[in-house]
């Protein structure tokens, strides 16, 4: 079943001895690595006994949870798979996402991460892009599993995880199912790790999807590692004693990093919090657990600050708070700090890249930009000629370092547009200002020209963010009655504000003194919230979809 699982040929020096990336940080990975010391060195360390995962219904130490992997580890290659071979894994935030994921690198495997709030068509996807003849399910996403199996890719093993799965299985589930714990029970605890090159395939993620079918991302065992000793160290700077809780998911790359890397590599504890996040939830998770970092969204921030009774939730345990995946509204970043005395610190990152490396420092952090140049990457912002652009003007971004994916799973096409040469082409617009701090600018193809003039449409939405009536927006360009573009927002409000004529033409009114006049949204469309992506983003293809779809 597996395909091209052998890694290719490579020279045996030291990986990032010749980049400059590298260097920086003094990142060294001798030819033969494997992923899963990420984990286990703290056994070495003697922490053995030190707590490495808190859950809702239990806590394991570190021991537990390397024996964990070790006999997840076992258990797979008793299925028979072959080196390389995926291991596909639609799972929550429990103990079992990191013993299942460790256990699989550890011995040799690529654990594939799927996100579960894929529809069954997808997940089809996923299973057959990937040729993965085992999959680890959470017992309540089965259902989804059945129907994307249906008459679709074989595989040879369900392992049914967090759940019972008595009267789950049917005859129309292919390969053999058994329970997470039967699968493991039994098994020997010690796993020696694969003789793993340093640049063979360790894990997989899939894109978002947003242009066409989502692309899989391919990571090798080294990238975990240099962005805990790029990112992790220079801007976390976890110590053992650290707890850290990330309330987005494993399954996104900056999930991954916050609950699987960095507190792995730094020996610290992580709070796994699985179901929907709801902002009652968090401030009990916190209040419980005492976590000293924490990591959001800007969306999350949002409907954090708007929880009725927030204000007087104690976050005082909390050291660090970090944000990604979507600019940061000022108002959130003020109020956050008004109530708790926290300032937020903003970053920039990619699947591609594995995680952030454009950021905020704690201590030296910019409203309204993503911050500074992480240490061990490099950027260079270019015009639409390729030369570099001069200080405070907007420029494409392109990124590279160590972390890097080097290719899209059966997709060259798309390879060669973003992986160009050794570096990636991330689609953004920035300007960097003389201090080295980078703002958005939105993205390359998202300008539009609306009444002959050029607009980005998430400079005004930053600016309706910014009205203190508005809770979140999302503003696009559209098709016009008459077939010419214009600009639509959509506009969730807050509780006390209204959502009539006189309102639309109050925040168009806002834009047109805070920016240019003709930069107002012409459509203005009230919500009781907008749709998001799997990963907490603003699903902003829905919005276009239900555009284009409207008579």
């Amino acid at each position: 079943m597996a395909k091209n699982i052998e890694p290719p040929p490579h020279v045996d020096d030291p990986v990032g001895s010749g980049t400059a990336g590298a260097r920086e940080i003094g990142f060294e990975v001798p030819a033969r690595y494997n992923a899963s010391e990420i984990l286990f060195r703290n056994l070495d360390a003697g922490r053995g006994t030190r707590t490495a995962i808190l859950a809702a219904d239990t806590s394991l130490t570190y021991r537990d949870l390397c024996d964990l992997a070790g006999q997840a580890g076992n258990a797979l290659r008793d299925c028979g798979l072959r080196r390389g071979e995926r291991v596909a894994m639609l799972l929550d935030d429990t103990p079992v996402y990191p013993a299942a994921f460790f256990g699989a690198v550890r011995a040799g495997y690529v654990p594939v991460l799927i996100n579960i709030l894929s529809p069954p068509d997808l997940i089809r996807y996923y299973i057959e892009d990937s040729a993965a003849p085992v999959v680890i399910c959470e017992a309540a996403l089965l259902d989804s599993l059945r129907e994307a199996l249906m008459d679709g890719p074989a595989v040879d093993r369900i392992v049914v995880a967090n759940g019972s799965v008595d009267g789950k299985v049917s005859a129309d589930l292919p390969g053999r199912v058994e329970g997470w714990d039967a699968f493991v029970s039994g098994q020997d605890t010690a796993l020696e790790a694969a003789d793993t090159h340093r640049d063979e395939m360790a894990f997989w993620m899939y894109s978002s999807g947003s242009t066409g079918r989502p692309k899989g991302i391919v990571h090798l065992q080294h990238d975990m590692l240099y962005t805990d000793m790029s990112y992790g160290r220079s801007v976390l700077a976890l110590s053992e004693d650290d707890i850290v809780y990330s309330v987005p998911k494993i399954f996104f790359a900056y999930g991954f990093g916050n609950s699987i890397t960095f507190p792995f590599a730094a020996g610290a504890a992580v709070v796994l919090s699985a179901g929907r996040p709801e902002p009652g939830p968090i401030y009990d998770a916190i209040e419980r657990y005492k976590p000293t970092v924490f990591f959001g969204l800007p969306t999350l921030y949002n409907a954090l600050v708007a929880h009725e009774g927030s204000a007087e939730r104690d976050l005082t345990s909390l050291r660090l708070c970090i944000s990604a995946a979507e600019p940061l509204p000022d108002e959130t970043f003020n109020e956050w700090r008004r109530r708790y005395g926290l300032e937020i610190a903003e970053g920039l990152g990619s699947t591609e890249m594995l995680h952030i490396y454009v950021s905020n420092f704690p201590g030296d952090i910019r409203l309204g930009t993503a911050g500074r140049r992480v240490p061990g990457y490099e950027i260079k912002l270019v015009d639409m000629d390729g030369k570099p652009v001069a200080p405070g003007e907007a420029g494409t971004m392109w990124v590279r370092g160590e972390s890097q994916a080097p290719f899209y799973w059966n997709q060259p096409d798309k390879t060669a547009d973003t992986m160009r040469e050794d570096w990636i082409y991330t689609g953004d617009r920035f300007q960097v200002d003389d201090d080295g701090f980078y703002t958005f600018d939105g993205r390359a193809d998202d300008l539009i020209k609306v009444s002959g003039q050029w607009i980005y449409p998430l400079e005004i939405e930053r600016c309706l963010n910014d009205h203190p009536e508005v809770q979140e927006s999302c503003v696009l360009g559209v098709a016009a009655p008459d077939g010419l573009m214009t600009t639509k927002a959509w506009v969730v409000m807050k509780s006390t504000a209204g959502d009539d004529d006189k309102t639309t033409r109050r925040l168009q009114d806002y834009v047109k003194t805070r920016l240019v006049p003709y930069k107002y949204p012409r459509i203005v469309e009230f919500r009781g919230d907008l749709p998001k992506t799997g990963t907490g983003k603003i699903d902003r293809q829905a919005l276009r979809a239900a555009e284009t779809e409207k008579p």
